[in-house]
């Protein structure tokens, strides 16, 4: 047995490491205010006006439609390196969906760089949609408008600031997931993504309306947990969809059992006049 001096020794240890793990580090004065601030059910303004790859002002309505989640990524076109390693994870995992840009859902990737012109937006969009392999006619590319990035950015919780030592932007790593109404859905953060998460995201973000029965099943299996940012197995849902489906099988199992005990009473003598 441990004497009193060392047990309260050892208890004050365990308190000190439990402080130490929950106590947030502090942050670099580079990053302070920057990161997500989650806006989920936030409705966006769709009246916001961006500028297109053609060079024309178009409002954001114009990229959402019934049924349809829409991707969007707030970036901007000369980043050295977080942008682009974001929108490659994206373009990575949208070639392992079976989904494509303008049919089943929508992508938005708009410029945080008031400074950026439709032109450099162009080459942007080239460079990805050759290396996504495949047509993607939903993936606009499109750049700022009399500050209204700053607006959107605000509805979507999305913090960033230009920083004058390093020459850039600070900003976070992540995707937003929109609803087709323009509700804030989801959020997956970092800069690779499971194709389980983001199926689940548009499926989500869609009401259920997007996707095969399968993804219908994995997003009632399945619910986002904010401390892991990821979709994980909700073992209540797995248990109640088990018990579902042990009834229908013991249910099937009796109505065979039934058919069969009835079909051996019928007389072997009776004849169907037809």
């Amino acid at each position: 047995m441990l004497h009193l001096r060392q047990l309260s020794k050892v208890l004050g240890i365990g308190l000190l490491a439990v402080f130490a793990l929950s106590a947030e580090p502090s942050l670099p004065p580079q990053l302070e205010g920057i990161g997500i601030e989650e806006r989920l059910g936030r409705q966006i303004d769709l009246d916001l006006q961006f500028t297109n790859e053609r060079g024309y002002q178009i409002p954001l309505r114009s990229f959402f439609h019934k049924d349809k989640p829409v991707i969007l990524n707030l970036v901007y076109y000369a980043c050295p390196m977080l942008c682009n390693l974001v929108l490659n994870g994206q373009t990575q995992v949208l070639r392992e969906i079976p989904w494509t840009p303008g049919e089943e859902y929508e992508i938005v990737t708009i410029s945080i760089d008031p400074m950026e012109s439709f032109d450099l937006a162009v080459r942007k969009k080239q460079m990805y949609l050759e290396s996504y392999g495949k047509k993607a006619p939903g993936w606009h590319f499109l750049t700022d408008y009399k500050g209204n990035v700053k607006k959107l950015a605000a509805q979507v919780g999305f913090q960033y600031r230009w920083d004058e030592r390093s020459n850039q932007f600070a900003h976070a790593a992540a995707i937003t997931f929109l609803t087709p109404e323009g509700k804030v859905s989801r959020y997956l953060y970092g800069i690779r993504f499971k194709a389980r998460d983001v199926r689940l995201a548009l499926t989500e973000a869609s009401q259920s309306k997007l996707g095969i029965t399968i993804d219908k099943v994995l997003l009632f299996c399945f619910h986002y947990d904010p401390s892991a940012r990821s979709y994980v197995l909700f073992a209540r849902n797995v248990m109640r969809g088990g018990g579902i489906l042990t009834i229908f099988i013991l249910g099937a199992i009796l109505f065979g059992l039934w058919r069969g005990e009835r079909n051996r009473h019928v007389p072997d003598n009776l004849v169907t006049v037809k």
